[in-house]
Protein backbone atom coordinates (compact mmCIF):
# COMPACT_ATOMS: atom_id res chain seq x y z
CA UNK A 1 0.00 0.00 0.00
CA UNK A 2 1.12 3.42 -0.70
CA UNK A 3 2.24 5.67 1.97
CA UNK A 4 -0.04 8.78 1.82
CA UNK A 5 2.41 11.10 3.21
CA UNK A 6 4.59 9.91 0.41
CA UNK A 7 1.64 10.61 -2.15
CA UNK A 8 1.47 14.67 -1.13
CA UNK A 9 5.28 14.83 -0.64
CA UNK A 10 4.96 14.06 -4.53
CA UNK A 11 2.75 16.44 -5.09
CA UNK A 12 5.06 19.32 -4.07
CA UNK A 13 8.14 18.16 -5.46
CA UNK A 14 7.44 16.46 -8.54
CA UNK A 15 8.12 18.26 -11.80
CA UNK A 16 4.93 19.38 -13.06
CA UNK A 17 6.19 21.15 -15.84
CA UNK A 18 5.59 18.21 -18.10
CA UNK A 19 5.34 20.10 -21.11
CA UNK A 20 7.59 19.05 -24.36
CA UNK A 21 8.71 22.53 -25.28
CA UNK A 22 11.15 21.95 -28.02
CA UNK A 23 9.42 19.19 -30.75
CA UNK A 24 12.84 19.53 -32.85
CA UNK A 25 13.65 21.41 -36.31
CA UNK A 26 11.59 18.81 -38.31
CA UNK A 27 8.49 19.11 -36.31
CA UNK A 28 8.43 23.19 -36.27
CA UNK A 29 9.71 23.34 -39.94
CA UNK A 30 6.83 20.99 -41.10
CA UNK A 31 4.37 23.13 -38.79
CA UNK A 32 5.41 26.49 -40.43
CA UNK A 33 5.43 25.10 -43.54
CA UNK A 34 1.23 23.99 -42.58
CA UNK A 35 0.88 27.41 -41.43
CA UNK A 36 2.33 29.32 -44.35
CA UNK A 37 -0.26 27.51 -46.51
CA UNK A 38 -3.02 27.94 -43.98
CA UNK A 39 -2.56 31.62 -44.22
CA UNK A 40 -2.57 31.91 -47.60
CA UNK A 41 -5.76 29.94 -48.07
CA UNK A 42 -6.81 32.44 -45.81
CA UNK A 43 -6.10 35.86 -46.88
CA UNK A 44 -7.64 34.69 -50.48
CA UNK A 45 -11.25 34.30 -48.23
CA UNK A 46 -13.38 37.48 -48.27
CA UNK A 47 -13.21 39.06 -44.44
CA UNK A 48 -16.78 38.21 -42.69
CA UNK A 49 -16.15 40.96 -40.48
CA UNK A 50 -15.46 44.32 -42.31
CA UNK A 51 -13.19 45.66 -39.72
CA UNK A 52 -8.93 45.88 -39.95
CA UNK A 53 -6.82 44.74 -36.81
CA UNK A 54 -4.11 46.89 -37.51
CA UNK A 55 -6.86 49.98 -37.72
CA UNK A 56 -8.37 48.77 -34.43
CA UNK A 57 -4.90 48.71 -32.72
CA UNK A 58 -3.85 52.14 -33.68
CA UNK A 59 -7.18 53.86 -33.03
CA UNK A 60 -6.33 52.37 -29.04
CA UNK A 61 -3.02 54.25 -28.96
CA UNK A 62 -1.01 50.93 -29.51
CA UNK A 63 1.78 51.52 -32.29
CA UNK A 64 3.74 48.61 -34.60
CA UNK A 65 6.61 48.51 -32.06
CA UNK A 66 4.03 47.39 -28.94
CA UNK A 67 1.99 45.37 -31.33
CA UNK A 68 4.90 43.18 -32.02
CA UNK A 69 6.06 42.92 -28.76
CA UNK A 70 2.32 41.22 -27.87
CA UNK A 71 3.14 39.30 -31.05
CA UNK A 72 6.41 38.16 -30.07
CA UNK A 73 5.09 37.33 -26.33
CA UNK A 74 2.06 35.46 -27.32
CA UNK A 75 4.50 33.30 -29.77
CA UNK A 76 6.18 32.38 -26.96
CA UNK A 77 3.12 31.78 -25.13
CA UNK A 78 1.78 29.13 -28.01
CA UNK A 79 5.23 27.44 -27.48
CA UNK A 80 6.29 28.00 -30.66
CA UNK A 81 10.23 29.20 -31.76
CA UNK A 82 11.03 33.02 -32.91
CA UNK A 83 10.46 31.93 -36.47
CA UNK A 84 6.74 31.52 -36.00
CA UNK A 85 6.32 35.49 -35.20
CA UNK A 86 6.05 37.09 -38.24
CA UNK A 87 3.41 34.14 -39.16
CA UNK A 88 1.42 34.69 -35.91
CA UNK A 89 1.50 38.14 -36.92
CA UNK A 90 -0.13 38.12 -40.31
CA UNK A 91 -2.52 35.53 -38.14
CA UNK A 92 -3.84 38.01 -35.78
CA UNK A 93 -4.89 40.20 -38.99
CA UNK A 94 -7.05 36.94 -40.41
CA UNK A 95 -8.81 36.40 -37.30
CA UNK A 96 -11.90 37.95 -38.91
CA UNK A 97 -12.03 34.73 -41.55
CA UNK A 98 -12.59 32.41 -38.83
CA UNK A 99 -16.72 32.15 -37.35
CA UNK A 100 -17.04 32.13 -33.80
CA UNK A 101 -20.67 31.05 -32.25
CA UNK A 102 -20.83 31.81 -28.82
CA UNK A 103 -23.80 30.49 -26.52
CA UNK A 104 -24.41 30.74 -22.63
CA UNK A 105 -25.85 28.02 -20.57
CA UNK A 106 -25.88 27.83 -16.63
CA UNK A 107 -23.54 30.18 -15.34
CA UNK A 108 -23.41 33.59 -14.04
CA UNK A 109 -21.73 35.05 -17.28
CA UNK A 110 -18.18 35.69 -15.52
CA UNK A 111 -16.56 35.22 -18.49
CA UNK A 112 -18.05 37.30 -20.83
CA UNK A 113 -17.96 40.07 -18.35
CA UNK A 114 -13.95 38.90 -18.29
CA UNK A 115 -13.96 40.02 -22.05
CA UNK A 116 -15.62 43.16 -21.29
CA UNK A 117 -13.84 44.40 -18.01
CA UNK A 118 -11.24 46.59 -19.51
CA UNK A 119 -10.31 50.61 -19.06
CA UNK A 120 -7.73 50.64 -21.23
CA UNK A 121 -7.92 47.34 -24.06
CA UNK A 122 -4.52 45.10 -24.42
CA UNK A 123 -3.98 43.59 -27.69
CA UNK A 124 -5.63 40.75 -26.32
CA UNK A 125 -8.98 42.67 -25.75
CA UNK A 126 -8.96 44.23 -28.92
CA UNK A 127 -8.74 40.97 -31.17
CA UNK A 128 -12.25 40.08 -29.63
CA UNK A 129 -13.79 43.66 -31.76
CA UNK A 130 -11.86 42.15 -34.70
CA UNK A 131 -13.58 38.38 -34.43
CA UNK A 132 -16.14 37.27 -36.15
CA UNK A 133 -18.23 36.84 -33.65
CA UNK A 134 -21.51 35.50 -35.24
CA UNK A 135 -23.87 34.92 -32.25
CA UNK A 136 -23.42 36.13 -28.67
CA UNK A 137 -26.36 36.79 -27.02
CA UNK A 138 -24.82 38.69 -24.13
CA UNK A 139 -23.19 41.31 -26.58
CA UNK A 140 -25.71 41.35 -30.05
CA UNK A 141 -28.23 44.01 -30.45
CA UNK A 142 -30.64 41.48 -31.42
CA UNK A 143 -33.16 39.85 -28.85
CA UNK A 144 -36.24 37.05 -28.97
CA UNK A 145 -37.15 35.55 -32.68
CA UNK A 146 -34.40 38.19 -34.18
CA UNK A 147 -32.06 36.77 -32.28
CA UNK A 148 -32.84 33.05 -32.62
CA UNK A 149 -32.79 33.47 -36.46
CA UNK A 150 -29.35 35.03 -36.49
CA UNK A 151 -28.06 31.80 -34.91
CA UNK A 152 -29.57 29.53 -37.11
CA UNK A 153 -28.29 31.87 -40.03
CA UNK A 154 -24.97 31.70 -38.57
CA UNK A 155 -25.00 28.06 -38.08
CA UNK A 156 -26.26 27.23 -41.55
CA UNK A 157 -24.13 29.37 -43.43
CA UNK A 158 -20.70 28.27 -41.65
CA UNK A 159 -21.72 24.64 -41.31
CA UNK A 160 -18.39 22.91 -40.40
CA UNK A 161 -16.06 25.94 -39.90
CA UNK A 162 -17.30 27.56 -37.32
CA UNK A 163 -15.85 27.23 -33.39
CA UNK A 164 -18.59 26.92 -30.99
CA UNK A 165 -17.89 28.92 -27.31
CA UNK A 166 -19.88 27.21 -24.30
CA UNK A 167 -20.25 29.24 -21.67
CA UNK A 168 -22.25 28.03 -18.56
CA UNK A 169 -22.60 24.10 -17.31
CA UNK A 170 -25.41 22.21 -19.12
CA UNK A 171 -28.10 20.65 -16.36
CA UNK A 172 -29.23 17.19 -16.92
CA UNK A 173 -31.55 16.14 -14.30
CA UNK A 174 -35.12 16.18 -14.74
CA UNK A 175 -34.68 15.63 -18.04
CA UNK A 176 -32.68 18.91 -18.34
CA UNK A 177 -35.76 21.49 -17.73
CA UNK A 178 -33.90 23.24 -15.27
CA UNK A 179 -32.56 25.48 -18.57
CA UNK A 180 -34.28 25.62 -21.58
CA UNK A 181 -33.79 28.46 -24.22
CA UNK A 182 -35.87 29.94 -26.62
CA UNK A 183 -39.83 30.35 -27.38
CA UNK A 184 -39.72 26.34 -28.12
CA UNK A 185 -38.56 25.27 -25.11
CA UNK A 186 -35.34 23.53 -26.01
CA UNK A 187 -33.40 22.17 -23.19
CA UNK A 188 -29.50 23.46 -22.86
CA UNK A 189 -28.74 19.42 -23.55
CA UNK A 190 -30.61 19.46 -26.67
CA UNK A 191 -29.29 23.10 -27.47
CA UNK A 192 -25.81 22.30 -27.13
CA UNK A 193 -25.30 19.14 -28.33
CA UNK A 194 -27.77 20.93 -31.76
CA UNK A 195 -24.98 23.55 -31.91
CA UNK A 196 -22.18 21.48 -31.76
CA UNK A 197 -22.99 18.95 -34.66
CA UNK A 198 -21.91 21.20 -37.30
CA UNK A 199 -18.75 22.99 -35.42
CA UNK A 200 -15.38 22.96 -36.24
CA UNK A 201 -14.46 22.35 -32.82
CA UNK A 202 -16.18 22.89 -29.46
CA UNK A 203 -14.41 25.22 -26.83
CA UNK A 204 -15.97 25.43 -23.38
CA UNK A 205 -15.01 28.54 -21.30
CA UNK A 206 -14.99 28.65 -17.54
CA UNK A 207 -14.98 26.15 -15.05
CA UNK A 208 -18.81 25.82 -15.61
CA UNK A 209 -18.35 24.64 -18.90
CA UNK A 210 -15.56 22.53 -18.65
CA UNK A 211 -16.18 20.42 -15.28
CA UNK A 212 -19.37 21.65 -14.00
CA UNK A 213 -18.06 24.44 -11.86
CA UNK A 214 -20.02 26.03 -9.08
CA UNK A 215 -23.58 24.58 -10.75
CA UNK A 216 -22.16 21.02 -10.12
CA UNK A 217 -21.17 21.70 -6.27
CA UNK A 218 -22.55 19.12 -3.97
CA UNK A 219 -25.80 18.45 -3.76
CA UNK A 220 -25.66 19.34 -7.30
CA UNK A 221 -29.56 19.78 -7.17
CA UNK A 222 -29.66 20.16 -11.31
CA UNK A 223 -27.53 17.58 -12.32
CA UNK A 224 -25.09 20.15 -13.96
CA UNK A 225 -22.31 18.97 -16.16
CA UNK A 226 -19.85 19.96 -18.75
CA UNK A 227 -19.25 19.93 -22.43
CA UNK A 228 -16.77 17.02 -22.47
CA UNK A 229 -19.39 15.18 -20.57
CA UNK A 230 -22.19 15.22 -23.80
CA UNK A 231 -20.21 16.27 -27.12
CA UNK A 232 -18.06 12.92 -28.24
CA UNK A 233 -16.88 12.79 -31.49
CA UNK A 234 -15.47 16.33 -31.91
CA UNK A 235 -12.38 18.08 -30.83
CA UNK A 236 -13.22 19.79 -27.75
CA UNK A 237 -10.94 22.29 -25.91
CA UNK A 238 -11.49 23.20 -22.20
CA UNK A 239 -10.26 26.21 -21.12
CA UNK A 240 -11.49 26.51 -17.50
CA UNK A 241 -11.15 29.12 -14.40
CA UNK A 242 -13.74 31.43 -12.65
CA UNK A 243 -13.34 33.03 -14.99
CA UNK A 244 -11.27 31.79 -17.54
CA UNK A 245 -8.44 34.35 -19.10
CA UNK A 246 -9.06 36.40 -22.16
CA UNK A 247 -5.52 35.78 -23.23
CA UNK A 248 -6.06 31.69 -22.85
CA UNK A 249 -8.94 32.29 -24.92
CA UNK A 250 -7.04 34.40 -27.77
CA UNK A 251 -4.63 31.47 -27.86
CA UNK A 252 -6.84 28.86 -28.88
CA UNK A 253 -8.70 31.31 -31.53
CA UNK A 254 -4.82 32.03 -32.60
CA UNK A 255 -4.04 28.34 -32.93
CA UNK A 256 -6.48 27.36 -34.84
CA UNK A 257 -6.73 30.12 -36.86
CA UNK A 258 -2.40 29.58 -37.42
CA UNK A 259 -2.82 25.87 -38.05
CA UNK A 260 -6.13 24.76 -38.74
CA UNK A 261 -6.35 22.90 -35.56
CA UNK A 262 -6.70 22.90 -31.97
CA UNK A 263 -3.52 23.16 -29.82
CA UNK A 264 -1.85 20.12 -27.93
CA UNK A 265 -3.76 19.03 -24.79
CA UNK A 266 -3.40 17.52 -21.78
CA UNK A 267 -5.48 14.76 -20.13
CA UNK A 268 -8.51 17.23 -19.26
CA UNK A 269 -8.75 18.17 -22.89
CA UNK A 270 -7.01 21.57 -21.31
CA UNK A 271 -4.40 23.49 -24.03
CA UNK A 272 -0.78 22.78 -22.64
CA UNK A 273 0.20 25.92 -23.14
CA UNK A 274 -1.63 27.97 -20.77
CA UNK A 275 -2.62 25.01 -18.38
CA UNK A 276 1.12 23.21 -18.67
CA UNK A 277 2.24 24.83 -15.73
CA UNK A 278 1.67 24.43 -11.75
CA UNK A 279 0.98 27.70 -10.15
CA UNK A 280 3.31 27.06 -7.54
CA UNK A 281 6.06 26.45 -9.87
CA UNK A 282 5.75 30.49 -10.91
CA UNK A 283 4.58 31.75 -8.31
CA UNK A 284 5.92 34.67 -7.17
CA UNK A 285 5.93 33.73 -3.22
CA UNK A 286 7.59 30.84 -4.17
CA UNK A 287 11.29 31.68 -2.93
CA UNK A 288 9.50 32.10 0.76
CA UNK A 289 7.57 28.94 0.19
CA UNK A 290 11.19 27.22 -0.38
CA UNK A 291 12.68 29.61 2.68
CA UNK A 292 9.67 27.98 5.47
CA UNK A 293 8.25 31.89 5.82
CA UNK A 294 4.95 31.89 5.74
CA UNK A 295 1.52 33.29 6.58
CA UNK A 296 -0.10 31.66 9.49
CA UNK A 297 -2.99 33.71 9.76
CA UNK A 298 -4.60 36.72 8.13
CA UNK A 299 -2.73 40.24 9.06
CA UNK A 300 0.34 39.04 11.17
CA UNK A 301 4.14 39.59 10.04
CA UNK A 302 4.01 36.98 7.36
CA UNK A 303 1.10 38.66 5.28
CA UNK A 304 2.58 42.15 5.43
CA UNK A 305 5.98 40.33 4.03
CA UNK A 306 4.44 38.69 1.20
CA UNK A 307 5.09 35.33 2.08
CA UNK A 308 3.90 32.17 0.90
CA UNK A 309 -0.24 31.67 1.53
CA UNK A 310 0.01 27.63 1.65
CA UNK A 311 -0.62 27.67 5.14
CA UNK A 312 -3.66 29.46 4.89
CA UNK A 313 -4.93 27.24 2.00
CA UNK A 314 -3.57 28.24 -0.77
CA UNK A 315 -4.28 25.41 -3.42
CA UNK A 316 -1.52 26.37 -5.99
CA UNK A 317 0.80 23.78 -5.58
CA UNK A 318 -2.40 21.44 -6.58
CA UNK A 319 -3.65 24.17 -9.58
CA UNK A 320 -2.56 23.80 -13.21
CA UNK A 321 -2.82 27.49 -15.08
CA UNK A 322 -0.71 30.10 -16.73
CA UNK A 323 -2.42 32.67 -14.50
CA UNK A 324 0.39 33.44 -12.32
CA UNK A 325 2.52 34.04 -15.73
CA UNK A 326 0.04 36.26 -17.43
CA UNK A 327 -2.31 37.52 -14.59
CA UNK A 328 -5.71 39.41 -14.93
CA UNK A 329 -6.73 42.38 -15.40
CA UNK A 330 -4.81 43.95 -17.93
CA UNK A 331 -1.52 41.88 -16.25
CA UNK A 332 -1.62 44.05 -13.42
CA UNK A 333 -2.33 41.65 -10.80
CA UNK A 334 -3.66 37.92 -9.56
CA UNK A 335 -5.21 36.34 -6.71
CA UNK A 336 -1.85 35.48 -5.06
CA UNK A 337 -0.84 38.76 -5.53
CA UNK A 338 -3.20 40.49 -4.11
CA UNK A 339 -2.44 38.05 -0.94
CA UNK A 340 -5.34 36.01 -1.34
CA UNK A 341 -4.60 32.06 -1.68
CA UNK A 342 -5.13 30.24 -4.85
CA UNK A 343 -8.55 28.47 -4.98
CA UNK A 344 -7.65 25.70 -7.24
CA UNK A 345 -10.67 26.96 -9.90
CA UNK A 346 -9.12 25.62 -13.06
CA UNK A 347 -9.21 21.84 -11.68
CA UNK A 348 -12.19 19.76 -11.71
CA UNK A 349 -14.76 19.91 -8.89
CA UNK A 350 -12.75 22.78 -7.66
CA UNK A 351 -15.75 23.98 -5.46
CA UNK A 352 -15.92 21.11 -3.11
CA UNK A 353 -12.36 20.23 -3.42
CA UNK A 354 -10.23 22.97 -3.08
CA UNK A 355 -12.05 26.67 -2.56
CA UNK A 356 -12.23 27.11 0.70
CA UNK A 357 -9.36 28.89 3.09
CA UNK A 358 -8.39 26.19 5.70
CA UNK A 359 -5.24 26.16 7.28
CA UNK A 360 -2.80 23.79 5.92
CA UNK A 361 -0.12 23.27 8.65
CA UNK A 362 -0.13 19.87 9.50
CA UNK A 363 1.00 18.57 5.94
CA UNK A 364 4.23 16.93 6.48
CA UNK A 365 5.38 18.46 3.11
CA UNK A 366 9.25 18.65 2.79
CA UNK A 367 10.61 21.93 0.23
CA UNK A 368 11.87 21.09 -2.64
CA UNK A 369 15.34 22.39 -1.58
CA UNK A 370 15.17 21.59 1.68
CA UNK A 371 14.93 24.88 2.66
CA UNK A 372 16.93 28.07 2.48
CA UNK A 373 16.70 29.27 6.18
CA UNK A 374 15.17 26.49 7.39
CA UNK A 375 13.27 23.30 6.32
CA UNK A 376 9.81 22.87 6.72
CA UNK A 377 10.16 20.49 9.26
CA UNK A 378 10.07 23.43 11.65
CA UNK A 379 6.99 25.20 10.60
CA UNK A 380 4.35 21.97 11.32
CA UNK A 381 4.34 18.58 11.40
CA UNK A 382 1.80 15.93 12.35
CA UNK A 383 -1.22 14.15 10.82
CA UNK A 384 -2.13 14.87 7.30
CA UNK A 385 -6.05 15.31 7.23
CA UNK A 386 -8.48 13.83 5.19
CA UNK A 387 -9.11 16.97 3.32
CA UNK A 388 -5.31 17.39 2.36
CA UNK A 389 -4.77 13.64 1.41
CA UNK A 390 -7.61 14.09 -0.82
CA UNK A 391 -6.51 16.56 -2.26
CA UNK A 392 -2.85 15.18 -2.52
CA UNK A 393 -4.55 12.03 -4.10
CA UNK A 394 -6.58 13.88 -6.56
CA UNK A 395 -3.85 15.43 -7.81
CA UNK A 396 -1.61 12.82 -8.04
CA UNK A 397 -4.39 10.77 -10.13
CA UNK A 398 -4.38 14.07 -12.59
CA UNK A 399 -0.74 13.77 -12.99
CA UNK A 400 -0.52 10.70 -13.28
CA UNK A 401 -3.44 10.54 -15.73
CA UNK A 402 -1.26 13.25 -17.67
CA UNK A 403 1.39 11.10 -18.08
CA UNK A 404 -0.25 8.23 -19.41
CA UNK A 405 -2.00 10.79 -21.63
CA UNK A 406 1.84 11.79 -23.05
CA UNK A 407 2.85 8.36 -22.84
CA UNK A 408 -0.33 7.29 -25.13
CA UNK A 409 0.04 10.38 -27.90
CA UNK A 410 3.93 9.31 -28.41
CA UNK A 411 2.71 5.48 -29.16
Amino acid sequence: MVDSQDMVKKVFTQKSARIDTNKGEEYYNCLFENAKQRISMLQKQPALKDIDMIDVIESEGINRRDFMKWVSATTATLMLPPMFEPLVAQATELMNRVPVVWIELQDCAGNSEALLRSSAPTVDDLLFDVLSLEFHETLQAAAGHDADRQLEEAVEHFKGKYLLFVEGAIPMANDGKYGTIGASGETFHEHLMRMSKDAAAVVAVGTCATFGGIPAAAPNPTGAVGVMDLVKGKPVVNIPACPANPANMVGVILHFVLTGQIPELDSLLRPKFAFGYRIHDNCERRAHFDAGEFVEEWGDIGAQNNWCLYKVGCKGPMTFNNCSIIRYNEGTNWPVGVGRGCIGCSEPDFWDKYAYERPMANANIKAPTGGVEKTVDEFGLGLLTATTIGIGLHAVASAIAGKKSEQNEEE
